[in-house]
């Protein structure tokens, strides 16, 4: 699904480069669309999460398997001037991961997949605070970059659940600290603006709530638990 988003996303960007720089008739749609100081609109996208851990022993990696999922959300775009924009865009962003833990930890001669297997769902209410940066507007496409900084509400943390690995509940703090990057293009269509981008997101805080026994196998030998993923979203305004 991600490799079929990509794909779509470089096949928009080139034809859209290819017909406005290379056709002799070019019509300008929407010419006066990023005049207002305000703007308004809505977002679909897919996305692709992964943890990073950092360990405080020199032992076998937990292993993540990523899968895709699902963003939803609306965008406010602030403009500063031809050239800058100031974005916020709260959304809702749905994922699952799942980790495998080393068996030799647990010291288990076979591998048990109840004990060894944690699938994490991660539910986020996602605020992202975005500088855009754009270069100037060409007949009908404009690319642009992008950073900032966000906060995430997971509500799949399980962040006060008494229980923990030890009864199959694995657990993860309720608020993430993002910082993000990520590049794009605005497609000045004939009723609207469409914009394909991509963005990474980096988390800069500890997710992990560690098991109440210190000596837990599950997470005993972590340091640091992060989130890094990869955005793939479809703008329309």
């Amino acid at each position: 699904m991600k490799k079929t988003a990509l794909i779509l996303f470089y096949i928009l960007s080139i034809n859209s480069v290819n017909s406005q720089l290379f056709t002799k008739e070019k019509v300008i749609n929407n010419e006066n669309f990023d005049k207002p100081s305000m703007s308004w609109g809505y977002f679909l996208g897919l996305n692709n999460y992964d943890f990073n851990f950092d360990y405080k022993q020199d032992l076998k990696d937990i292993q993540v398997e990523r899968t895709s999922g699902f963003n939803v959300g609306l965008i406010g775009n602030f403009r500063i001037n031809d050239y800058f924009d100031l974005r916020f865009e709260p959304g809702l962003i749905m994922s699952s991961r799942n980790l495998s833990f080393n068996p030799i930890d647990f010291g288990d001669t076979e591998f048990l997949t109840n004990i060894h297997f944690r699938e994490v769902k991660s539910t986020y209410i996602h605020f992202p605070l975005l500088l855009k940066i754009s270069t100037k507007r060409v007949n009908n496409f404009k690319p642009f970059i992008t950073g900032g900084v966000s906060t995430a509400i997971n509500l799949s943390s399980n962040e006060k659940n008494l229980e923990d690995n030890s009864s199959g509940q694995f657990r993860s703090k309720k608020n993430v600290f993002f910082y993000e990057l990520g590049f794009g293009i605005d497609l000045y269509l004939e009723w609207f603006k469409f914009t394909p981008s991509i963005r990474g997101v980096f988390a800069i805080s500890d997710e992990l709530i560690r098991d109440d026994d210190p000596l837990s196998p599950w997470t005993e030998n972590v340091s640091f638990m992060k989130t890094s993923g990869v955005l793939i979203n479809f703008t329309f305004q």
